[in-house]
């Protein structure tokens, strides 16, 4: 395939800009990850969720069982969201009775998140198609290199897992 091929920009020293779309990895990203999110919207559409409503509701599954139910800003810390989306779509899911959102005993301005029973065996199948969906999608691509990729832009660009830090480039 040989090497790519830029445009040296003189004015910002080091920086490269490609002569193609197909050799930007910003470009590639874009349209890999709209391509992604389409085909977890057509693998979540059967279940009546989005691909945020998922996440929400996996996490606060997850969270429970680890660590009993989260409040709503350890779920968005936990699910990498916005607090205030994080409870709308929450409101949202509350209104399907896929969730509770119950005062918290030790924090009377805070409120904890407990996944109903209809959304525990909800996501049993919602996981599974999520599941076969990622498997279909990066396939064309050997697991080990994707996943060194998308680790090392992870560690990179977002807070680690759960940290409640904000996500931002690591400095380095």
């Amino acid at each position: 395939m040989g090497e790519p091929s830029v445009v040296r920009n003189g004015s910002e020293a080091g920086f490269e800009r490609a002569a193609k779309p197909g050799e930007s990895p910003g470009f590639l990203l874009w349209r890999v990850t709209l391509s992604w999110q389409r085909a977890l919207a057509a693998a979540l559409r059967p279940y009546g969720l989005t691909h945020v409503q998922f996440v929400l509701l996996a996490g606060a599954g997850r969270l429970g069982e680890q660590e009993g139910p989260p409040t709503q800003r350890r779920l968005a810390e936990h699910s990498g969201t916005d607090p205030m989306m994080t409870s709308q779509v929450l409101r949202t899911l509350e209104g399907k009775g896929l969730v509770e959102r119950v005062p918290d005993p030790a924090d009377s301005r805070a409120k904890r998140v407990r996944v109903t029973g209809a959304a525990a065996a909800l996501l049993v199948d919602a996981m599974e198609a999520v599941e076969r969906a990622d498997a279909a999608f990066f396939a064309p691509a050997p697991r080990g290199a994707a996943l060194g990729v998308l680790n090392a832009l992870s560690e990179a660009w977002c807070a680690p897992f759960g940290s409640g830090a904000p996500a931002t480039r690591a400095e380095g």
